[in-house]
């Protein structure tokens, strides 16, 4: 068994209230969620309004295949625009 897990980092620039921030954090996490069917959620910064982290775990078989779809959460998180992100990082697993 094989465990993908990924974090990003975001900046949100325009975001001046926790309602907004939830907001495009939601917008965020639901999109993913539904494209990639992965365990994604808010980790850390929660009471920051201008910075955000999301963490996503992803489960399988085969080592490179994981690698390859962290790549795509990633880069398809950016590809959406909604937030400026800081940073990345990622672990694979094996048990």
């Amino acid at each position: 068994m094989v465990i993908g897990v990924g974090k990003i980092g975001f900046r949100l620039a325009f975001c001046h209230s926790l309602k907004g921030k939830r907001k495009v954090v939601k917008s965020i996490i639901a999109r993913t969620r539904n494209t990639f069917n992965v365990s994604i959620a808010e980790v850390d910064l929660n009471d920051i309004h201008q910075r955000a982290q999301i963490g996503f775990a992803i489960v399988g078989n085969d080592r490179r295949l994981l690698n390859s779809k962290i790549d795509k959460i990633f880069e398809f998180i950016e590809n959406l625009q909604l937030a400026e992100i800081t940073d990345t990082d990622m672990e694979i697993i094996s048990l």
